[in-house]
């Protein structure tokens, strides 16, 4: 089973191991074909590979003019007045993507996508919603739902959101060949992109996501939002069963909180309830699947090595090595 886990030191360490992977992979594949398709992810988990990553480029290690990327997720609702502001919203994604990576290179990537959550107006979207319950179903076994528009709604605007933010999405992915590799990190309940715990794999390859409470609280306690009013109540994601279906899928993880659905998820059977989990479908349909984690997050997975091995997944424990380059230093 080509599944591995790497076991680093610290932040710096992860970012520096994940960006030899990403760019050898780069290399490897660029050589067979003209463009390479990568998948990102936002957070504070993969800044510091973005900025190895953009000196890579910078450096000419890869041609980055080579590459499309897409992106994992948007929120819907982000405040301002039309779909612009919202997209140049600091809290946004794309911005996120402008800031950590796409700011940073001398050759810009050849395309960049991210989902188009911020042409929703969430406003009209409840509306919609409200005055067609029956164009639409609320899928999962938590807070977070799955909000599943039927193909032929009768609300004109929901046909919008399903097939031109939705299905494009999607389809554009599928059109590019599909994504070499995918960057993603982990939430604290082993949740991927806005994938949330108990949402459904099957027929949910693009998501519209009502956050739950939590997200939504934490999101304004953070200072990330003025208030729940400014806070977005949805988002766009791709779903576990499209990001899994990258030739590699690179997973990135530090610190304490993420080391429960770490260890739970190598050693269950792939299980919406820990949607990362999926990443053994992966494996066994013939992709890689790679962990990247520093030895917080790594606890369970050193506690429990026998039992992950014995599963044919592969631990590589490199956290002893010599510190080299840390990410404040790029």
């Amino acid at each position: 089973m080509p599944f591995k886990v790497i076991i680093t030191r610290d932040f710096d360490h992860i970012s520096e191991t994940a960006a030899r992977i990403v760019t050898e992979d780069i290399r490897n594949r660029s050589a067979k074909k003209p463009e390479y398709v990568i998948g990102l992810a936002t957070g504070n988990t993969p800044t510091g590979l973005y900025k190895h990553l953009a000196k890579a480029a910078n450096t000419g290690d890869f041609d980055s003019s080579r590459l499309t990327s897409f992106n994992l997720d948007e929120y819907v609702g982000l405040p301002g007045e039309n779909s612009q502001q919202r997209t140049l919203h600091p809290e946004s994604y794309s911005f996120f993507m402008v800031q950590e990576l796409f700011g940073l290179l001398q050759k810009k990537f050849g395309a960049t996508y991210v989902p188009w959550g911020t042409l929703i107006d969430q406003s009209v979207l409840s509306l919609e919603m409200e005055s067609h319950p029956e164009d639409w179903q609320a899928q999962g076994a938590d807070k977070g739902k799955a909000i599943v528009i039927r193909k032929d709604p009768g609300s004109d605007y929901l046909r919008w959101v399903r097939q031109e933010i939705l299905d494009a999405y999607r389809e554009k992915i599928h059109r590019t060949g599909g994504i070499d590799l995918h960057i993603v990190g982990v939430g604290g309940r082993g949740h991927v992109g806005f994938h949330e715990a108990g949402i459904p794999f099957e027929e949910n390859e693009m998501l519209l996501v009502k956050l739950d409470e939590n997200t939504v609280e934490n999101s304004v306690t953070d200072g990330h939002f003025a208030s729940r009013e400014e806070s977005p109540q949805y988002a766009v994601s791709m779903g576990a069963s499209l990001i899994y279906q990258a030739g590699t899928v690179l997973l990135l993880a530090n610190g304490d909180r993420k080391t429960g659905p770490i260890g739970e998820s190598l050693l269950m059977e792939p299980d919406c309830s820990v949607p990362i989990s999926y990443g053994h479908m992966l494996a066994e349909n013939g992709g890689k699947m790679i962990y990247v984690l520093d030895r917080a997050a790594a606890e369970d997975v050193i506690r429990n090595r026998g039992a992950i091995e014995e599963r044919g997944i592969k631990i590589e424990d490199i956290s002893r090595e010599k510190a080299s380059i840390k990410v404040e230093d790029l």
